[in-house]
């Protein structure tokens, strides 16, 4: 059995990433299932790239502030109490945009753990290469 309680706050940042990302399951050595906590300041995404996954879901749950979320079809605004569910070969940017008033802080949890990011193109609608780290 294994029981773990972690405090993002405590957590090292992810290194080159667009946003402060802190890893719980990198921390603990899940290997199912992906969760960081991101806070993400005005002009700064989520992840990498606009992107989709083959098998992954992923979801946001906003703990403060507003995240916006880029979609082929419309950009959706998710405030703090909300989630935003994307399904597998949903093609979704997650971010705050650059006249924002405020940060946001959201809580993002994936599976499987391990699906790379694949870029997405809305001008041909798909990507040929995977992306790694998400």
């Amino acid at each position: 059995m294994g029981y773990h309680v972690v405090d993002p706050a405590g957590l090292d940042p992810t290194a080159d990433h667009p946003s402060d990302r802190r890893s719980i399951s990198e921390t603990v050595d899940l290997t199912t299932l992906a969760a960081a906590v991101y806070e993400i300041a005005p002009g700064e995404s989520l992840a990498r790239t606009y992107h989709y996954h083959e098998a992954r879901e992923e979801l946001f749950y906003v703990l403060d502030g507003t995240l916006r979320v880029r979609t082929p079809e419309e950009t959706y605004e998710v405030s703090a109490g909300s989630v935003f569910v994307a399904e597998p070969g949903s093609p979704h940017l997650a971010h705050v945009p650059d006249d924002a008033t405020a940060s946001a802080r959201v809580l993002g949890v994936g599976a499987p753990g391990y699906d790379p990011a694949k870029p997405y193109d809305p001008d041909d609608g798909h990507a040929d290469q995977p992306e790694s780290g998400e």
